[in-house]
């Protein structure tokens, strides 16, 4: 079955990622592989918004290993604390960063990534993903797309983990 996305046709930032969302949810809904409905988010993200980069990396002991993704080869491994991701995991917060060469501590996956935000996923208040999303222009992100993969990252925490 072809499954098809339609793009919000709201100016509004978090208004388009609230419509994503509904559509995420009946993508989704009855299929129970969370690697298959994780795939389709980080696609659905990246055809909607144009995002560089798009994915998941999973935690697994010390570690966040990658998990589905769209973009660029990545990072396999990135452990607790350590760049963007780490952080977010440590810190169970999002971080929202306009210049990653200004951030301390950055893994470089790819040089052509400039911005990122990367959300955590907390499934009984514990993090146990992130969702990151890279750009390849500097100060790309505002706070819709914080509040917006939010609230995507929330509802993942309680359907898929």
């Amino acid at each position: 079955m072809a499954e098809q996305l339609t793009t919000s046709t709201s100016d509004d930032r978090l208004t388009q990622y609230r419509d994503l969302l509904l559509q995420l949810k009946g993508l989704t809904d009855g299929e129970p592989n969370r690697v298959a409905n994780l795939a389709n988010v980080a696609a659905a993200l990246r055809q909607t918004f144009g995002f560089f980069w798009v994915g998941f990396y999973c935690v697994e002991g010390e570690e966040l290993v990658l998990g589905p993704f769209q973009g660029d080869i990545a990072c396999t491994r990135i452990a607790y604390g350590r760049g963007v991701c780490g952080t977010a995991w440590q810190e169970a917060t999002p971080q929202w960063v306009p210049d990653v060469d200004a951030f301390p501590g950055h893994i470089a996956c790819s040089s052509e990534s400039r911005s990122e935000v990367v959300v955590p996923i907390l499934k009984d208040d514990e993090v146990v993903a992130v969702l990151d999303v890279d750009s390849d222009r500097l100060n790309d992100f505002t706070e819709a797309d914080v509040a917006g993969l939010s609230e995507i990252s929330a509802w993942l925490g309680t359907s898929q983990f």
